[in-house]
């Protein structure tokens, strides 16, 4: 049974302490109680995303987002009827009670089964300079640099392993033979690596276009320098659910205008409000394509996935964002390769 009081929260808990709960324990749902251990409700990833495209902040209370009326089970259920119930509601944790409606533990579907085995294509963009990390980028590949103990872009096939991929296809172009020379064809992790050979750099969705046939199913693209904790299988089922040609991660970005910001109606004053926060999503650089949308990307020449996504909502194409609140880097510059040395024993070693 899991770690569950890892993900225990208050009702006014802040949301933002319960993601972090969340993250920390890698359990994609936290379990609301009362002082005397009795459940409340629980909150899932979905809740979490559902609350952040509402407009709910981060710093309200959990309370405002949880969902009060939770499947659970008795103490001392059989597994099969877990398991059943787990696919009948088609969710994958299931808080466990006692008589007196007092949490004694969780079940999850990653405990009772093994991770259901992905043939989606994944394809990793390692090609990249890295030039804002010279000099350590000098004499390697950013996504070959070294984060805790392995390269940043092991850490990364590893965590779509965790979610049952297995076909995987890197991206490679600066340095290419480091690459080549330490992942191989994969079978050191049992999963099949192959190679995208750019003879000039092809830009974020250009390599796409070397693929030596369309997939059947849908593809994962991930940059090769981001260190994550996203939930691979929500973000395709979320593909998916919403029927989407293409789907962009998206993470929320905070940002303090240092100024007081005017509203005017002409010359005439409607607000004016000091310093204010603003909120934005930016792109995650990870993403999700339908195959057809590969037609779209031009042979052998630079495109990137922002003129791709434009082309699809340009012809009215159903593309949506995947709102990210897990663990997420972009290591773009020292200060976050710095960061992710501090982070990544807290957050990645398993």
């Amino acid at each position: 049974m899991s770690h569950w009081r890892d993900v225990l929260v208050a009702p006014d808990d802040s949301i933002r302490d319960t993601v972090r709960a969340i993250d920390a324990a890698a359990l994609q749902i936290a379990l609301v109680a009362d002082a005397d251990g009795r459940l409340l409700g629980t909150v899932t990833d979905g809740d979490v995303r559902r609350g952040i495209l509402s407009g709910v902040g981060l710093d309200e209370p959990v309370r405002t987002i949880m969902n009060p009326e939770p499947y659970r089970v008795r103490e001392g259920e059989d597994n099969a009827n877990i398991l059943a119930m787990m696919k009948q509601h088609r969710i994958h944790q299931l808080p466990v009670v006692n008589g007196s409606g007092v949490l004694v533990g969780l079940e999850t579907l990653d405990d009772l089964l093994k991770p259901v085995r992905r043939d989606n294509p994944v394809v990793l963009m390692a090609g990249g300079l890295g030039t804002r990390l010279a000099p350590l980028t000098n004499e390697r590949p950013k996504p070959m640099l070294h984060v805790g103990d392995r390269p940043i872009l092991e850490t990364i096939l590893q965590n779509f392993m965790d979610y049952g991929f297995h076909r995987f296809y890197i991206s490679v172009n600066y340095k290419a033979e480091m690459v080549r020379e330490h992942f191989g064809d994969g079978s050191r992790w049992g999963v099949d690596i192959r190679y995208l050979h750019e003879r000039e750099r092809l830009g974020t969705a250009g390599a796409l276009s070397l693929l030596e046939e369309r997939p059947t199913l849908p593809l994962l693209v991930m940059n090769g320098d981001i260190m994550t904790r996203v939930n691979f299988e929500s973000l395709m089922e979320f593909h998916l659910r919403n029927q989407a040609v293409a789907t962009l991660g998206v993470r929320e970005f905070s940002h303090t205008v240092p100024f007081g910001v005017v509203r005017m109606d002409g010359n005439r004053l409607l607000s004016l409000v000091e310093k204010p926060v603003e909120k934005v999503f930016v792109s995650a650089g990870i993403y999700v394509l339908q195959p057809e949308v590969l037609d779209l990307v031009p042979p052998n020449r630079y495109f990137d996935m922002p003129t791709l996504f434009q082309e699809l909502m340009d012809q009215g194409l159903p593309t949506v964002g995947f709102p990210i609140h897990e663990y997420w880097l972009d290591i773009g510059r020292m200060e976050d390769f710095e960061r992710a040395h501090t982070d990544y024993w807290s957050i990645f070693d398993d």
